[in-house]
């Protein structure tokens, strides 16, 4: 087999293909098998009937039709790995000759176009300099983490005044659209303030005491009359206020493994740090992500990008009515999508690069930690992922995700101050935490790209 390469652009190239009829022998002598078992000829058993019988029934052009159907594409594949390519989309064949069935001589000739994986130059990246918002611990911030843990230890308590900021109401609620009523629940809980509910609701209810109403008009998010003007009804029915628990040595015992508040305090303050390091770890690491694309130009292959966009709006079709496909829309997502794409080429180059493998522990953890973003247990992502051959995708998140890590970690960073930023417990954690805060690189846009438009 012959076969070359014709780049018709970055991300675009045909394959020329020659097959010799002797190569494709072996897939002859199988087709007339096949077909041998499919008719019936008098006097032999099926699987059994001569070639030239076979010839007789169904003709020679047959027989080589079925050779080069069934062989087609392991020449193809050939092609591709002798080539060094990775195809990105699905082949355009064109055959353009085939052995004569008279003379039994001549050769499978054809050509196929296919987008391929752009090759890339990686600048240097060592030493990158990014600058991100200084970045320090303050009293507000352990003020804030004590509040908010003393938040979770707090018991509810009716009132008998009107409903205000953060209160916690207990309400009835009637929709009705057109004067027709759409839908109802009673003893809903909501908290004042917190927006989670129905666009409206925090104005209507605020002042409210228990046993009175108020009327409001909204736009419904989901369901069958999703976009359209409601009149939604809301009685409350009880006023709550949280109260907090003192912040002494008793609290300190109840909240944690310490016994006094000091000593919880220290350890907020502790938290609070290592949670702005986090902040700026991950400003940092979509700065040198956008820095490396500034540096490397990355060909776009229009037609993968093209058909992803369609799949996303085909999907979201489902969901989210007519007004989800919208020009303004199409642009975000396009935008989305072709960034995706040059994130998931750059950090593929560095990987290959930096040597950068995937453990089997590394792959675990990340499917354990994107099995809880779904819902579902591991073992039953895990299963679904193979079931579906999608565990080489995930190998090469990881992979990213830690050549992400690897430009990061070579990088300069220092804060708005003038001051040079330690990230090396970012880079490389402790825990598992930090981990995954540590691996959710810009390339994860790559399987939810499009969705970050939403």
């Amino acid at each position: 087999m012959k076969s070359a390469v014709e780049n018709l652009s970055p991300t675009r190239v045909k394959l020329n293909v020659e097959v010799p009829l002797e190569e494709l022998k072996p897939s002859i002598d199988e087709a007339y098998k096949t077909i041998a078992k499919q008719i019936q000829v008098p006097g032999f058993r099926k699987g059994k009937v001569p070639n030239r019988l076979v010839d007789q029934r169904v003709g020679r052009g047959y027989v080589l039709e079925t050779a080069v159907n069934d062989s087609l594409n392991g020449f193809y594949q050939a092609a591709v790995t002798e080539a060094s390519i990775i195809p990105l989309s699905r082949p355009e064949v064109e055959i353009t000759e085939v052995p004569s069935a008279v003379a039994n001589e001549g050769q499978l000739v054809f050509q196929v176009e296919i987008d391929i994986r752009p090759s890339i130059e990686l600048p240097e990246y060592k030493g990158l300099e990014v600058t991100v918002e200084a970045a320090e611990a303050g009293e507000e911030d352990i003020t804030k983490a004590l509040e908010d843990l003393r938040g979770r230890f707090g018991t509810l308590k009716t009132v008998e005044r009107p409903a205000a900021d953060q209160d916690f109401i207990t309400l009835d609620l009637t929709a009705s659209v057109d004067g027709e009523e759409i839908d109802a629940a009673t003893g809903l809980s909501y908290q004042v303030g917190s927006g989670t509910m129905l666009e409206g609701m925090d104005e209507a209810v605020t002042g409210l005491s228990a046993g009175e109403d108020a009327t409001f008009e909204t736009s419904l998010a989901g369901g069958e009359y999703a976009g359209k003007p409601a009149q939604v009804k809301v009685v409350v029915t009880a006023v709550k206020e949280r109260e907090l628990p003192e912040a002494n040595d008793d609290f300190a015992q109840l909240a944690s493994e310490f016994d006094t508040i000091d000593e919880l305090k220290e350890d907020l303050a502790k938290q609070a740090a290592e949670s702005k390091i986090v902040e700026q770890g991950i400003a940092a690491r979509d700065l040198v992500m956008d820095k490396l694309i500034e540096l490397i130009e990355v060909p776009v292959p229009e037609s993968v990008i093209t058909e992803q966009v369609e799949q996303h709006f085909e999907q979201g079709a489902h969901t989210e009515g007519e007004e989800h496909d919208t020009e303004e829309h199409r642009t975000e997502v396009k935008g989305n999508t072709e960034k995706a794409f040059r994130n998931e080429i750059i950090l593929d180059a560095v990987a290959e690069k930096e040597e950068i493998g995937v453990a089997q522990g590394e792959l675990i953890d990340y499917i354990v930690q994107t099995a809880s973003q779904y819902g579902m247990e591991p073992n039953q992502f895990a299963q679904m992922l193979d079931g579906a051959g999608q565990v080489p995708m995930m190998v090469g998140e990881v992979r990213r995700r830690k050549a992400l890590a690897k430009v990061l970690e070579l990088a300069i960073v220092t804060d708005t101050a003038g001051n040079v930023v330690d990230l090396s417990s970012f880079v490389k954690p402790a825990d598992e935490e930090a981990v995954a805060a540590s691996a959710s690189s810009a390339s994860s846009a790559s399987s939810a790209s499009a969705e970050s438009a939403e």
